[in-house]
């Protein structure tokens, strides 16, 4: 904040309320992602249209509250003018905001999957493979959500080095739905929309590490500048974006 307002408690003390506002908001965020993330797995295993369709439709309430996180964290910047830690806060809520946000579209996606799945049964022994990849992905997630709420680099850096796990999931996923396509071509339509389930999840790991990244920046004012250890090479070209 400015020298001006330091000086004032009441200023500060406004400042203090719209920053927590602000992380509520976030909060609720990733509590909603994390939710249609299960509900969409659930569906997938399920063949529950009905909640798919809920799933798809719970998006708009996690864009909602992106654009809310958004436009408060500009007013923010516009009215109060933070410096270091509190600016840092502000910018760092502003990015996961849209890894969530993101993440939502990837967990809609994955609804959409198991709303054109639910009239198959091919393939279905892969799913339960899915699931645990999913609850992976999910795990991560949370975690690292936390370790924004708590500050901690250090659990962030760990949620770094765990993001390869989640790559070696995806590629154990993606080589069993290739076997089951080489052998039986019948199985190729079904093996394509799972296959494209697996890549949203391992997006969605990937959007949970950059939230990690900034609580890194967060604690230290610096992003991590090495390469976080990767296993999945596949461009993200392959998954789509709504």
């Amino acid at each position: 904040m400015t020298q001006d307002a330091m000086k004032d408690p009441h200023i500060v003390r406004s400042f203090d309320q719209e920053l927590e506002a602000v992380q509520a908001h976030l909060m609720r965020m990733g509590g909603l992602v994390e939710g249609c993330l299960s509900d969409a797995i659930m569906a997938l295993s399920d063949k529950d249209v009905a909640l798919a369709q809920q799933t798809i439709k719970a998006d708009r309430a996690i864009d909602e509250l992106e654009e809310l996180v958004k436009n408060d964290s500009a007013n923010i910047i516009a009215l109060r003018a933070p410096t270091a830690i509190d600016l840092r806060m502000v910018l760092a809520t502003f990015t996961i905001a849209n890894q969530l946000e993101r993440s939502g579209d990837h967990a809609k996606n994955i609804a959409k999957r198991a709303m054109t799945l639910a009239g198959s049964p091919s393939l279905d022994e892969v799913v339960p493979a899915i699931a645990r990849q999913a609850q992976m992905v999910q795990r991560l997630l949370a975690d690292a959500m936390e370790c924004f709420i708590q500050r901690n680099a250090d659990a962030a850096q760990a949620i770094r080095e765990r993001d390869a796990e989640v790559d070696a999931m995806y590629n154990n996923v993606f080589r069993t739905l290739l076997t089951h396509m080489m052998e039986n071509p019948g199985n190729i339509t079904a093996g394509m929309h799972l296959h494209f389930v697996a890549k949203n999840l391992e997006r969605i790991g990937d959007h949970a590490t950059g939230i990690a990244e900034q609580t890194i920046y967060l604690v230290s004012g610096q992003l991590p500048d090495d390469d976080r250890p990767r296993l999945d090479q596949t461009p993200a070209e392959t998954t789509e974006i709504q």
